[in-house]
């Protein structure tokens, strides 16, 4: 019988605003049903009168947590007050803190290593601080076993040094983030999941190896997971909720089991000089080295040293038959182009679903986003970038989706909503609720991350970019809705415009395309960096 998983939530800094968590854990816990536990890494209290006052509250007995919290120690000698030892203790019914460093195992079998504090700069250590006999003492009894193959969970309050490296870039200045020795914690305890806080911002690292490729048995992926603080103003994410079966009970082929978009490891040294990477099949030899997520050390015969441009840029894939986007192709309809670049042009939705609907698309012949040279990226970003201005100005949002399914000339739907009508929040939720009636699970990845990163060339996918910048991926494995992104947008949440949901019952006259595509050239044409000198 297969191993129940265990439901977790985990938490950033909550810095004394545990009645506002406990409140969102009781929605979530509405909406979805129980979890299991609560893990809080960061400051847990708060240092203001108002925090001690909230905090005696749950102390008394006065209000209790709606689920077993588990907490770190003290990241500051203000708050070493609340912890009346080291080694850890209930604080408050159904508040347990773990202590300094150790590992906590669970009825389930759960193990969870957990280190509090900061490094220390001094000796003696304050109490608010680990040292490195701390982490030496607890990672000396688990790796000197031959079983040990990692822990499920590692909980720290600063982050690893360096963990971005090989992956997608944290929002933050990394000059000063993060410390070596939880880096090489992480790299010896090999955590599923490693959750850290302190640095106010929400991170979701790609997954990474435990292991070199065919040099060493595969092993499984580790996650690390950033968390901002709770009730932060710029709303970003303190809460991540995860379902997890403890490793001893899951199966050894299950547990090893790669993500497409697994990177190497961020702690382990750089290859030698020589020794190259190779790509996954997957990853086409179409493109320059530079637009894959790793540098794949390549160089053709012909290309020197890669410093300059080739003088003759390969030429973009040809299609196999007709093609209705091709700029160059005689199907395509040029009274719908409003705008055309170097490498990309603007033109208006057939059976558009808003009057000012476009596609951003490339000239020459490729099918998707990541199939994309770096040249055509620059320019599609530049499009992006204006036409984000344009509807700005206007008041609107600016929706951006795209289709890598059944399609084989990339288009980019670009659908504005008027301000008024909904926030991001609002749009973001309607796509989020109305995947999940189709049983498909759309994941948020973060902003500045390459779509390369997650979806090598041929991988059929849907994406959203909101006019936060944020972006909601799904990979598509069969039978997927082709007029999803516009029902989202027409549904009643937001446009509310459902009787327009799919393009056929929208088209126009010819002379209706000319007069709409007319208009959107005008409104744009202050934006269009096309025009300039």
């Amino acid at each position: 019988m297969e191993e129940k998983p265990l439901r977790v939530l985990s938490c950033g800094d909550v810095e004394g605003r545990i009645t506002a968590l406990f409140n969102r854990v009781n929605t979530i816990q509405k909406k979805s049903g129980q979890f299991d536990l609560l893990l809080c890494v960061g400051e847990f209290f708060g240092t203001s009168p108002e925090a001690e006052a909230e905090w005696e509250a749950y102390k008394s007995g006065a209000k209790k947590a709606p689920i077993h919290t588990y907490v770190l120690g003290a990241t500051s000698q203000e708050t070493v007050k609340y912890f009346p030892s080291s080694d850890g203790c209930e604080l408050a019914e159904n508040i347990v803190c773990l202590g300094r460093k150790g590992i906590f195992t669970g009825a389930s079998g759960l193990q969870i290593a957990y280190v509090s504090g900061r490094e220390a700069q001094q000796e003696p250590a304050p109490a608010h601080c680990f040292t490195a006999k701390d982490l030496t003492s607890l990672l000396t009894p688990l790796v000197s076993s031959s079983k040990f193959k990692g822990v499920d969970i590692l909980l720290t309050s600063q982050w690893p040094r360096g963990v971005w490296q090989y992956g997608n870039n944290p929002e933050i200045d990394t000059k000063f983030c993060g410390v070596s020795s939880v880096a090489n914690l992480a790299e010896k305890l090999k955590p599923r999941y490693h959750f850290a806080a302190l640095e106010g911002v929400h991170y979701e690292r790609l997954p990474y190896r435990n292991h070199v490729v065919l040099q060493e048995n595969a092993q499984h992926v580790s996650r690390f997971i950033a968390l901002a603080t709770v009730n932060n103003p710029a709303k970003k994410k303190y809460l991540y909720a995860f379902n997890i079966v403890p490793m001893k009970c899951m199966d050894a082929v299950e547990l090893v089991k790669q993500p497409q978009d697994v990177t190497e490891n961020p702690y382990r040294k750089p290859l030698k000089e020589g020794k190259k990477y190779k790509p996954p099949p997957s990853a086409v030899d179409e493109e320059p080295v530079s637009q894959f997520f790793f540098d794949l050390g390549r160089k053709r015969q012909s290309e020197g040293d890669g410093s300059s441009q080739p003088k003759q840029p390969r030429k973009p894939p040809q299609p196999t038959g007709p093609c209705w986007f091709c700029l160059a192709s005689p199907e395509v309809e040029k009274h719908l182009v409003i705008s055309i670049g170097t490498h990309c042009y603007m033109a208006m939705a057939k059976g558009c679903l808003t009057p000012d609907h476009v596609l951003l698309l490339p000239i020459g012949h490729y099918q998707s986003v990541v199939d994309l040279p770096s040249d055509v990226v620059e320019e599609l970003e530049n499009y992006k970038s204006a036409i984000r201005k344009f509807h700005k100005s206007c008041g609107r949002r600016c929706i951006l989706f795209e289709r890598n399914y059944r399609s084989q000339h990339l288009q980019l739907q670009v659908v504005p909503v008027p301000m008024e009508r909904c926030s991001t929040e609002d749009i973001k939720e309607a796509f989020m609720v109305q995947a999940q009636e189709q049983q498909m699970e759309l994941m948020e990845i973060p902003e500045h991350t390459d779509l390369k990163q997650i979806a090598p060339p041929g991988t059929p996918y849907f994406y959203v970019e909101l006019d936060t910048g944020e972006k909601l991926f799904y990979r598509i494995k069969k039978n997927f809705p082709l007029q999803f992104g516009r029902e989202v947008l027409a549904s009643e949440a937001v446009l509310n415009i459902p009787t327009r949901s799919d393009w056929r019952d929208c088209k126009n006259s010819r002379e209706e395309e000319e007069a709409l595509t007319k208009q959107v050239r005008s409104d744009f044409q202050p934006f269009d960096f096309t025009l300039d000198d």
